[in-house]
């Protein structure tokens, strides 16, 4: 019993009445209860029987002694993955939600991903994440503004075609030429390097050519590198918001703590990257179903995660929601694959 379309009509109906009682309540369900939400066309021996069968298959389980039936992880993935096979959409309100937190114009990498995190907790009821691994892209174009006196706005943009914005600390008397020589000098030599070798290459020709590049404008070269090779789309990170909503599920302390560790090990380089690679070894959207994934063992939580694109089609990172094994798996797989879609169209 590999797939839905292994098991019979019968079969199907009942195990999705427990998975959608399920994903509703969070409660068992009984035979004669299923008889009835079909009007009586089975009889409650029929469905135990079924019901029967399909505990055998390893697709359901009782909590407890005389108690209704509860889908496994297993009986979720084949419902899940059915689902997966139908495809499904978002309704005009949720598309146009994401739309609107996406569609600003004028902000960096790292405020789209932050506002697409955001749009997923708040849809979903979930909590929101997304991965961006570390990279090390080509700089195309660097640029110091003056802003006030002793700041600069560094204008960064990569061979992804991505923009970084960040604001250095200058010292006071720094004219604005020198910030057009320092510009001038990285555009001219550094174009098509990295972040990383640009920093140490230029390190070394500051100490080569101090005659030429006066001592202000090389404090900020280097300030300006220094910054961006520290923080921004070029370092792995972690976003994750609407965390307090996986609490409405937790019944005991031993919950909590098992949630607590979940977040602890994915924000371990490690851990984070290993999803994104399951992720972006595979088209579309992944689902990780409890005990499935050794980074869900007995959190009783799943994850669906979908990667996003560069304009040259490589994976650059993955957004999506944790959230209780009983989530809303029809209405979030949509969701998430929009919004991974949507994301890598914003960056392009």
């Amino acid at each position: 019993m590999s797939g839905i379309g292994a098991l019979n009509a019968r079969s199907r109906e009942i195990l999705q009445h427990i998975v959608d009682t399920y994903v509703e309540t969070g409660e068992p369900i009984g035979s004669r209860t299923i008889s009835r939400r079909i009007g009586d066309v089975l009889s409650p021996a029929t469905i135990r029987n079924v019901m029967a069968d399909l505990e055998e298959a390893g697709l359901l389980y009782a909590p407890h002694t005389s108690a209704g039936r509860l889908p496994t992880d297993r009986g979720l993935r084949i419902v899940v993955d059915g689902l997966l096979e139908i495809g499904g959409d978002l309704t005009e309100g949720e598309r146009g939600t994401i739309d609107s937190m996406l569609g600003a114009s004028g902000r960096g990498y790292d405020e789209v991903l932050e506002e697409a995190t955001s749009a997923l907790a708040g849809l979903s009821a979930c909590a929101g994440l997304v991965i961006s691994p570390k990279t090390d892209p080509s700089l195309r174009h660097i640029e110091f503004v003056p802003l006030t006196a002793g700041r600069a706005l560094v204008v960064l943009v990569n061979e992804l075609g991505l923009v970084e914005n960040r604001v250095i600390e200058l010292p006071p008397e720094v004219p604005a030429s020198v910030l057009v020589q320092a510009t001038n000098f990285l555009n001219t030599r550094f174009h098509g390097a990295s972040i990383d070798q640009a920093l140490k290459d230029i390190k070394a020709e500051m100490e080569q050519r101090r005659s030429e590049l006066d001592e202000l404008t090389a404090r900020v070269v280097e300030n300006g590198l220094a910054l961006l090779a520290g923080g921004g789309p070029d370092s792995g990170s972690l976003i994750v918001r609407g965390q307090s909503k996986l609490l409405d599920d937790v019944n005991a302390v031993e919950d909590l703590e098992r949630i607590r560790l979940l977040f602890d090990q994915l924000e371990q380089k490690q851990g984070m990257l290993r999803l994104l690679q399951a992720t972006g070894d595979a088209d579309g959207v992944q689902i990780f179903i409890g005990a499935e994934n050794q980074l869900f063992d007995h959190t009783g939580c799943s994850m669906i995660l979908s990667p996003y694109r560069d304009t040259k089609k490589r994976v650059v990172g993955a957004i999506g929601v944790i959230g209780p094994t009983r989530m809303n798996y029809a209405r979030i797989i949509p969701m998430v694959d929009y919004t991974a879609r949507l994301i890598g169209r914003v960056i392009g």
